[in-house]
């Protein structure tokens, strides 16, 4: 005769399982906005160097670059 808990352990088992997913996929989207934080501190310190120098600007339209 099966258990009157089995339902219950089941349901248990079933969350459990998706517990251990959600937290892999946490465990994950963390490390990925890590990188991709550092990527961007990378970017923002690359872009105020150029600014910095005076280098990199936008040519807009018909103006002409600085060099002509």
């Amino acid at each position: 005769m099966p258990s009157d808990n089995a339902p219950f352990e089941e349901r248990i088992a079933h969350l459990e399982r998706t517990l251990d997913d959600l937290s892999d996929t946490v465990a994950r989207q963390d490390r990925e906005i890590a990188l991709l934080t550092r990527r961007v501190e990378m970017l923002l310190l690359r872009e105020a160097e150029r600014q910095s120098e005076g280098t990199g600007g936008v040519v807009m339209g018909d103006e002409r670059p600085p060099h002509y």
